[in-house]
């Protein structure tokens, strides 16, 4: 398994390329310390994951970690920082990185990788005990301020509730080509990448 390690503290990064690499499946194939070093390295490494800090520098790690997804939609990411912040949390979630763990959490560091190798999304413990409380503060979450209207919030719905473009159109009389162009503006509009995240964000924000 192929890391590429970003943190901007090198005291930090040697402490866990020690760790990670007492694990004879694991390599750390690249460091650096910002966003804009994780950019770089990414397309010219291709890790297996990317374990990156969050706050850093120049560019900090979910900015990075939004471009990346969009040139590599398949890229595994896992965020790694001393701060359980709520906003983090969210956007963690919904950029739709495969997780989200605390510096303390080293015991599970390991574990976390391999999971996430094999395909799961993981949180920490202390932010999993988190999630429902910010979904509950979501509940009443105002699509207004992001200029949905109330045909494209009922596409939004449709699409959650698992409808093809075909049916959305069927349902609404519109045509297929007009749903396809109304998703693609929902999506631009809430900084999404594709109809999974879409219908993920619908339920979050439920």
């Amino acid at each position: 398994m192929n890391i590429l390690l970003i943190d901007d503290d090198m005291l930090v990064t040697t402490a866990l390329k020690t760790i990670l690499e007492t694990d004879p499946s694991i390599h750390v194939i690249g460091t650096g310390c910002s966003g804009l070093d994780a950019l770089s390295l990414y397309p010219r490494l291709m890790p297996d994951i990317l374990l990156m800090d969050i706050r850093m520098k120049e560019m900090n790690g979910l900015d990075a970690a939004a471009q990346i997804l969009k040139q590599h939609p398949d890229a595994r990411i896992l965020l790694l920082t001393t701060f359980s912040d709520d906003e983090y949390i969210v956007k963690a979630l919904k950029l739709g990185t495969k997780g989200y763990l605390l510096k303390q959490d080293y015991a599970n560091l390991i574990p976390a990788l391999k999971a996430v190798y094999s395909g799961q999304t993981v949180f920490g413990s202390e932010i999993i005990s988190r999630i429902p409380e910010l979904l509950q503060k979501e509940k009443h979450f105002d699509y207004g301020t992001y200029g949905i209207g109330e045909k494209e919030l009922a596409i939004i719905r449709a699409v959650a509730d698992g409808l093809s473009n075909r049916e959305i159109a069927d349902t609404m009389f519109l045509g297929e080509g007009t749903v396809r162009n109304y998703i693609s503006v929902i999506l631009e509009k809430l900084q999404l990448r594709d109809r999974t995240q879409l219908a993920i964000f619908y339920y979050q924000n439920l």
